[in-house]
């Protein structure tokens, strides 16, 4: 198992705009999501990084096969 600072070291972190132009949603949608804890994310500063890992199981949890 790969300790958990090395897996950190290695996560690409994202920026709120960034989340939005991939999930095709407003900003404000995206810091909605961070607010509800549907969205983990750290914030730097007076923003917010959200790791790429963490947006992708986001999707992949709410995935739906179609007809």
């Amino acid at each position: 198992m790969i300790p958990l600072s090395q897996q950190h070291a290695k996560a690409r972190f994202l920026t709120v705009a960034e989340v939005a132009a991939l999930l095709r949603v407003s900003n404000m949608t995206v810091y909605r999501l961070i607010n509800a804890g549907e969205l983990a994310a750290v914030r730097v500063g007076k923003s917010y990084r959200l790791r790429e890992d963490d947006v992708d199981k986001y999707l992949a949890d709410r995935y739906t096969e179609a007809g």
